[in-house]
């Protein structure tokens, strides 16, 4: 029965296909399948703890300034991953740039914590965090991997696909309107297979 909030933020509560939410970092870094992958992951590390603090201090924490309590826990997982890319990633960091400091305010990640980490337990905010960003790398890569291969014939950077492809390739699908694109088709699929619409 609790796993249920795991397996809904996979498919069924999805942040961008379902949910609609998060759509501009979606959009801004699904460029190629790496810079989508990082993105993911960062978010996914900030979602994931910003639950799971949000649920133990819910108890103690007054409901008039629990927003900008979200806001502090959430901006002090950023930083730390803010710092983390700088140290250990730079070519990433400088790839994604702006949109790390921005998850600050990302839909996803102050969503849940106002809609389920304050009304939850540690354990049951865990597991929506966990789903929730499964939900949301698992998009995002497969958007990166699918905008790479069709605009460069690369995978990760590898060329994957022959240069006859590469010389006709699809460029647009690495600017804004190939994502969005992109996002209707992935919708219009988790749609028919999954909510018979």
């Amino acid at each position: 029965m609790r796993f249920r909030y795991f397996w809904n933020g996979i498919i069924l509560e999805n942040p961008v296909l379902i949910l609609m939410i998060g759509l501009c970092p979606t959009l801004a870094t699904s460029i190629s399948a790496r810079d989508a992958l990082g993105m993911g992951i960062a978010a996914s590390f900030v979602l994931i703890f910003s639950n799971i603090f949000v649920s133990a201090i819910r108890k103690i924490v007054p409901e008039n300034i629990r927003i900008p309590v979200f806001i502090i826990i959430i901006s002090t997982f950023v930083t730390i991953v803010d710092y983390i890319l700088q140290a250990y990633q730079p070519d990433m960091y400088k790839v994604l740039g702006v949109f790390v400091p921005l998850i600050v305010v990302n839909c996803i990640i102050l969503g849940r914590a106002e809609a389920f980490a304050y009304h939850h337990g540690i354990f049951d905010s865990f597991l929506d965090g966990l789903g929730k960003s499964i939900g949301f790398t698992l998009v995002i890569f497969i958007m990166g991997a699918i905008r790479e291969i069709l605009a460069q014939g690369t995978f990760f950077g590898v060329k994957i696909m022959p240069e006859a492809f590469i010389n006709n390739s699809l460029l647009f699908m690495i600017f804004p309107p190939g994502g969005f694109l992109l996002i209707g088709i992935l919708k219009a699929i988790v749609n028919k297979l999954f909510l018979n619409r």
